[in-house]
């Protein structure tokens, strides 16, 4: 075969191993969301009150969030592709149980366990992508596409979970992620390379224990926020002692022979701030599917059907900006993209909150000009944090870069989220998720 073939065939290799990492990821993202416009289905069906709804909704991202560094360090401790396989298997066996739970409680069960799968599986597939693209140059290019994965993954969520639920049932949802995980499991030996385990680390069980539970604790009594007083215990307890947790882990990080999470890591500004995009992006993505959602069934009376219909524009606003971003990271600089990306967010989430929320607007006047400002912005937004986020990064903490990464995408949907809730009114909230994007561009803009 002449050099030009052998060229051909591995491109052609390594599309087809993006293709499946990719999915893999956005997959993860949609489970995230697949079950937002139909809970209030589902709380009929099991007769749930609005806690219960609380709770379910934000199951799969506690655990997600919680393990997600100690997944990142067991993908760089074992290897990728095995760390990637194991969670693959964990993911597949929860999305194949979530559809059976006959209740609330296995239901409940099944997101944690769905979660603590999507924990590994998400920084071994980006410890798996390093070893696909080894190149500096390639790698970034792939990580220009690969940030708009998960925001592309959660209106997937939004959209076909709705269509889904109208259609047929909420429980199909799950067949998404069920055929995606066991195609991966079934693919991964053909397209994925081995990639070399780092026996020279071990794993830090004391911080993965204090970064899970303080993380997990932390989320959920932020969470509960929505359905009981700041003062309750319900609250104070768990946000308290998530702190303490949080606090001895930082302390106990930076006195540890091999760290979790080396503190100096997440002290590089740049890095510092493309995480803080990530978060906010991901934040106000979230905070406009579950506010309009609710605002057009309940204000509109507007169908689930009709509801998934109302993104569409959002999604292909998504996808046209998320093709354009790599090309315009190659000729502007990760950064520019990234500021611009969060100052279009901004203008969409203030938008969205002066006019989307009037039940007597038109939807071409109040909420979709919102609805194709914010998915074109934070596509953006997305891919270019992505690269500053990774930059630089060692071949040995590919792992620990894809941790803390999905970490940042799932504090924006729970942390932030939940803060920038108790604001007051959903409007309130959106427009001061649109001033934090707003203030994050400027301060992108300015650090060299």
């Amino acid at each position: 075969m002449t050099a030009t073939g052998t060229a051909r065939v591995a491109t052609m290799r390594h599309r087809r191993a993006f293709v499946l990492l990719g999915s893999v990821q956005a997959t993860l993202i949609f489970t995230l969301a697949a079950i937002a416009v139909p809970l209030p289905r589902i709380g009929r069906e099991f007769d749930l009150q609005r806690a219960d709804l609380i709770l379910l909704s934000a199951a799969y991202g506690l655990t997600f969030a919680g393990l997600l560094l100690f997944g990142g360090r067991l993908a760089d401790r074992y290897g990728g592709r095995r760390a990637l396989t194991a969670g693959l298997v964990l993911f597949a066996a929860a999305s194949a149980a979530a559809p059976l739970a006959p209740g609330i409680g296995a239901l409940l069960a099944a997101r944690l366990a769905q979660g603590a799968g999507a924990a590994l599986v998400a920084p071994a597939a980006m410890a798996v992508l390093r070893a696909v693209f080894p190149s500096p140059l390639a790698y970034g290019r792939a990580m220009a596409t690969w940030g708009g994965l998960s925001v592309l993954g959660a209106t997937a969520g939004n959209l076909l979970s709705g269509v889904i639920s109208a259609l047929l049932s909420w429980r199909w949802a799950f067949a998404v992620p069920l055929v995606v995980a066991v195609s991966a499991l079934i693919l991964t030996p053909r397209l994925l390379p081995e990639t070399a385990p780092d026996r020279g680390r071990t794993p830090d069980l004391p911080g993965a224990l204090l970064a899970t539970v303080g993380i997990t604790l932390a989320s959920y009594g932020l969470v509960v926020t929505d359905a009981r007083p700041w003062s309750s215990a319900g609250v104070l307890v768990p946000l308290l002692g998530g702190t303490a947790l949080l606090a001895a882990f930082w302390y106990a990080e930076r006195r540890a022979r091999d760290p979790l999470l080396p503190p100096r890591f997440l002290l590089d500004r740049r890095r510092a701030l493309a995480l803080t995009a990530i978060a906010l992006s991901a934040c106000g993505t979230a905070m406009t599917f579950v506010v309009l959602s609710l605002h057009l069934q309940q204000a509109r009376d507007w169908s689930e059907l009709r509801t998934s219909a109302a993104f569409v524009p959002f999604a292909a606003a998504l996808i046209a900006s998320g093709r354009a971003a790599g090309p315009l990271i190659g000729r502007y600089g990760a950064r520019a993209v990234t500021s611009a990306g969060l100052g279009t967010g901004a203008a969409g989430l203030v938008l969205l909150a002066f006019t989307g929320l009037d039940a007597h607007t038109w939807y071409a006047y109040g909420l979709l000009p919102g609805l194709v400002l914010l998915p074109a912005g934070t596509a953006a937004s997305f891919a270019g944090a992505a690269v500053l986020a990774t930059e630089g990064v060692p071949r040995q903490q590919t792992g620990l870069a894809g941790g803390v990464l999905n970490t940042a995408m799932e504090f924006g949907p729970t942390v932030l989220f939940a803060v920038l809730l108790t604001l007051g009114s959903d409007a309130s909230s959106l427009a001061a998720t649109g001033a934090a994007l707003a203030v994050a561009a400027l301060l992108n803009q300015r650090t060299k």
